[in-house]
């Protein structure tokens, strides 16, 4: 059986690791198109107190994906790569609201009856925050869950492609176009001169997927939606600091090497444009310094720009397409990528094969 994957972003090479390591034939094929959302995401695992989780396909996705990454650091490790910046570092929910916090409180413990992971959930005094991000706010309260973690994109996805490579996948960088019999089979996919023929091709081109989807006239609810991200170089150690969540959709965290990250925008109608703007970058910072004041005189090392596969709901579409044999979608994973896709790519790859998950994968069929 040969699976090509076309799109080699997190989803997409976790699904190819995945069918790899179950003895499958399988090439991926990315383009390597400028934006690509993996290069810019923040990587924050911490769903439970999300503004989505009474979306049902949303939080039992969310959940499973978080649960999947000790799993999946093990198999990685297995496989010789150690290091994808993942570590559960906690996340501190706050705010200068004690109506605020205590809702929040409310929610974290009634989660937790099902998903004990939360782990320790605890009020936080304005000294007790900043003992833990010192740059905080000096008025902001804070409910800290001990769960949470954080992972870095870039490096997850080198992990995946390299222990990928190690089961036998090929990658191929081009465009590919598929090859199809009518609109109702999919064949396999062309890239430039060389035709790959396949049993099965799993589409994970991100915010390009229905440039690739047109000639089978099948046509996803998925834009692109622009996300501007800061990096910045602080002379602190970084590598245990928590996620600053606040009530806004930005968001501070650090790494390693003193790396702290604020973003980020998320611009719905600026189409595949990539650069960055005045405008983007003057949002992260006010937002940022709303919150932490205290990283105002700090470095900023680079901005970055990523474009999210964003659709009407906050859970991909995955799986096969009923109506087109052989083609399977993960897509439109939008802002909340790192945390869905890598489990996510596990759940397509266990469709092909035909084996039953822990998530029934029925719920995010076309």
């Amino acid at each position: 059986m040969h699976i090509a994957v076309v799109g080699g972003g997190i989803a997409g090479a976790s699904a190819a690791y995945h069918l790899a390591k179950a003895g499958k034939k399988v090439t991926i094929i990315d383009s390597k198109e400028k934006g690509q959302a993996t290069a810019a995401g923040a990587g924050i695992i911490s769903p439970w107190l999300s503004k989505r989780v009474r979306i049902q396909p949303y939080f039992i996705l969310a959940k499973a994906g978080a649960l999947y990454y000790p799993k999946l650091l093990e198999l990685l490790e297995e496989d010789g790569q150690a290091d994808i910046g993942y570590k559960q570092v906690g996340a501190l929910y706050v705010s200068a609201s004690k109506k605020r916090l205590d809702e929040l409180e409310k929610l974290a413990y009634k989660q937790r009856i099902d998903t004990p992971e939360i782990g320790e959930i605890k009020r936080l005094s304005p000294e007790e925050a900043r003992e833990k991000f010192p740059p905080l706010r000096e008025d902001m309260t804070a409910l800290y869950l001990e769960g949470a973690a954080r992972v870095d994109g870039r490096q997850l996805l080198q992990a995946l492609l390299a222990a990928g490579e190690k089961h036998g996948v090929r990658y191929v960088q081009g465009e590919a176009s598929l090859l199809h019999e009518g609109k109702n089979k999919v064949t396999g996919v062309r890239v430039g001169d060389e035709i790959i023929e396949a049993d099965a091709v799993v589409a994970a081109a991100g915010a390009w997927i229905n440039k690739l989807l047109d000639p089978v006239g099948v046509e996803l609810p998925i834009v692109p939606q622009k996300g501007q991200i800061m990096h910045m170089h602080v002379d602190a150690d970084t590598s245990d600091w928590p996620v600053i969540m606040p009530k806004s959709s930005h968001y501070l965290l650090g790494f390693e090497g003193g790396k702290v990250v604020a973003g980020a925008t998320r611009e719905v109608n600026a189409g595949y444009d990539v650069k960055q703007t005045a405008a983007g970058m003057q949002e992260v910072i006010r937002e940022a310094l709303k919150v932490a004041p205290g990283i105002a005189d700090e470095e900023v090392s680079e901005f970055r720009v990523g474009l999210r596969p964003a659709g009407p709901n906050p859970y991909p579409i995955l799986g096969p397409v009923k109506d087109v044999a052989g083609l399977h979608l993960a897509a439109g994973f939008g802002p909340a990528g790192l945390n869905l896709a890598p489990y996510s790519g596990k759940l397509v790859a266990k469709a092909i094969l035909g084996q039953t998950a822990d998530v029934d994968i029925a719920a995010y069929l076309l």
